[in-house]
């Protein structure tokens, strides 16, 4: 930047973090001695109120055309600060900051000279940055104003009708034939006991009917381009080999269909039809024929329900429908799947009829599942008299299954043994666990209400090992309280499973460059501050994809996630950080380097053959400059230049 600098720096104390450690009113006398420095000052809290009206004060005052406040993170209060001085007229892209805390302050508590003395590094290294910062404006761009949600679950619903209810148009995708996810396999919620389906369906109903939701079920995201604010998404729709407009409900199909394949719905308690609707309340309610059950359609070697489908309804043409839209917005609502079964050694590896895990057990009590409510075991359909809970059962083990906690185990668990207590009265129901985590509403109350109103008997340890013996298991594990081996003939046991991302929820994260956590959940881009926020501009998360969680908190986050996306479908245009990389065409040979190293397909070879940026695209990270052989691609306001001049700062030139 050219003409006379004025730089103003604020140093923050930041209560005791930095000052505590740092020597903030030599590092205010210090700074004043700096070429172009006009002004230094210290505050306790700079970020407060008083202390952004000593910024803009100074700016004023002295006419300051740059300032570097030394305080927290950039991530903490950039933008505080940017908008502050942008308050008094000064170029938001003339501030940054001086990050004195996270890297000095924090990290060197024992070294009080030393810490001031690298504090005073960062803060000039900052001041030739910001002396040689160009006044920049952000990027404006036009969007589209329609919102896509992944995922027909709790999470997804929610979303899908919090955006509707906005104004602005949704489109719903679910990979299975019904919306409803696991919420709608529950018989009863944790802690009030509330028919799961009867708080569900409502919503379920409510999706289908509304006029701003396309609801497209049996359906898959297959490929993703653009960037935030203007998505283009293709979607499959998959066939359903049944017309549902033209079906009336009668389940002549279904009578007459050969195939009985185990129920994914019951989590394979019970048999359907290759012909079938999930369960009574599906939304959509239509038939579904599932192409890898049915006896064959190319060529096709069964019609029986076609021929005794009067209203005609049976299409064995019908083929996968590619549908193109453009989204402002995107909700990620994927799900959770339990852990395997047949991972659990210790419990024999799935192989055991009578060993279920917390969702099998859920249809078993419920109303609509395969025995219509009454607890009998599956392998020969007697009402057990004593059932043992299992918790953590994949969770919390890092030296075999999963290092987490799945959160709302302590909670089913629960409710499982007193929904049993209350249908076998004479029966006994053990629960070994770890630790019981009820940190909800009336969370604990419940759980107290469970071990003494039902009298169910919790054993402070862990099962070692289950075993068939007799026709029954024998369960072998610890109370630690009263320091004692256990053995309990058991007639059912059950598995409170580890929660796991969905299936699918990879390729998702692959399609929307999305991050994943070590455990394959989506990782969000600040975990307290943006919780439901993907570091892919205009993409949200909500529900269990981003980590276990009840039902209470993945309504809150659906909800979250739809205010967010609501935010940015109602600016009339988006703006982006104009720090992005700038590309000297008479230098760039069009090579494609940088085309290839972008992980954000920011960059391509347009038709003068030479690089060019889609700035709204670009986040700034420098990966194409730093590889580019020619030299050819600059950061704005990181040029080889500044980063220089920071260097010979830190080291003291």
């Amino acid at each position: 930047m050219g003409g006379s600098q004025r730089i103003g720096v604020f140093i923050c104390h930041c209560g005791e973090n930095i000052a505590g450690t740092v020597d903030v009113s030599l590092l205010a006398e210090r700074s004043i001695e700096f070429d172009d420095v006009a002004f230094s000052t210290d505050y306790e809290y700079m970020c407060s109120d008083p202390g952004q009206n000593k910024i803009k004060e100074a700016i004023t005052e002295e006419e300051l055309n740059g300032v570097v406040v030394a305080a927290c993170s950039p991530s903490m209060h950039e933008e505080t600060f940017r908008n502050t001085v942008e308050e008094v007229g000064l170029n938001r892209y003339r501030c940054e900051i001086a990050n004195i805390r996270e890297q000095c302050s924090w990290v060197h508590p024992k070294y009080g000279d030393r810490a001031t003395d690298k504090a005073l590094k960062i803060i000039k290294g900052t001041v030739e940055k910001v002396k040689r910062n160009e006044p920049m404006e952000p990027v404006e761009r036009e969007h589209a104003d329609r919102c896509l949600v992944i995922g027909g679950g709790i999470a997804g619903i929610q979303a899908a009708l919090d955006v509707a209810e906005a104004g602005f148009a949704v489109t719903l995708v679910e990979k299975e034939p019904t919306i409803g996810g696991h919420m709608a396999q529950l018989s009863e919620t944790f802690p009030t006991l509330d028919c799961s389906q009867c708080i569900l369906t409502p919503k379920m109903v409510e999706v289908n009917q509304h006029p701003n939701i396309d609801l497209l079920t049996y359906s898959e995201v297959k490929n993703v381009s653009g960037y935030v604010g203007n998505y283009s998404v293709r979607i499959e729709k998959k066939p359903t080999y049944v017309d549902p407009d033209a079906c009336n409900l009668c389940g002549d199909c279904e009578d007459v269909c050969p195939v009985n394949v185990p129920d994914e719905f019951d989590q394979g308690l019970s048999s359907r039809k290759a012909i079938n609707i999930p369960f009574a309340q599906a939304v959509p309610s239509s038939y579904t024929l599932d192409e890898e059950a049915c006896l064959g359609l190319n060529p096709l070697r069964c019609s029986e329900c076609a021929e005794v489908c009067d209203a005609d309804a049976i299409d064995f043409d019908q083929a996968s429908e590619f549908l193109e839209k453009d989204f402002g917005a995107i909700i990620v609502a994927t799900g959770y799947e339990l852990y395997p079964k047949k991972k659990m050694g210790e419990y024999g590896y799935g192989n055991f009829e009578d060993v279920i895990d917390g969702l099998q057990f859920e249809r078993l009590l419920s109303a609509t599942g395969p025995t219509s409510g009454t607890i009998k075991r599956p392998s020969d359909g007697k009402v057990p008299e004593n059932v043992v809970f299992i918790q953590c059962s994949g969770s919390r083990d890092p030296e075999n299954h999963n290092s987490y906690c799945s959160k709302i185990c302590c909670m089913y668990t629960a409710k499982h043994a007193k929904l049993y207590k209350e249908s076998v009265p004479e029966g006994n129901a053990y629960v070994f666990y770890i630790d019981i985590r009820a940190g909800g509403k009336d969370y604990e109350e419940f759980i107290q209400e469970v071990r003494e109103e039902d009298r169910v008997l919790y054993l402070k340890g862990k099962v070692s090992k289950l075993k068939k013996v007799d026709g029954g298991l024998k369960v072998w594990g610890v109370d630690e309280i009263a320091g004692e081996k256990v053995e309990i003939d058991a007639d059912l046991v059950v598995l409170a499973q580890s929660i796991i991302p969905s299936e699918g929820a990879e390729t998702v994260g692959k399609r929307f460059n999305l991050n994943l956590d070590q455990n394959g959940f989506y990782k969000e881009a600040h975990p307290k501050l943006r919780p439901v926020e993907s570091l892919a501009g205009g993409v949200f998360f909500a529900g269990a994809g981003q980590g276990p969680k009840d039902i209470p908190d993945t309504v809150a986050q659906g909800s979250g996630a739809a205010a967010k996306a609501v935010d940015l479908l109602s600016k009339p245009t988006l703006t982006h950080d104009p720090q992005v990389v700038s590309v000297d065409e008479e230098r760039c040979s069009g090579c494609g380097i940088c085309v290839s190293q972008c992980p954000y397909d920011a960059l391509e070879i347009n038709s003068r053959g030479v690089a060019e940026v889609n700035e709204i695209l670009c986040e700034g990270c420098g990966t194409c400059s730093s590889g580019c052989p020619a030299n050819a691609l600059t950061l704005k306001n990181l040029t080889n230049e500044q980063v220089t001049e920071v260097i010979n700062a830190y080291l003291g030139g």
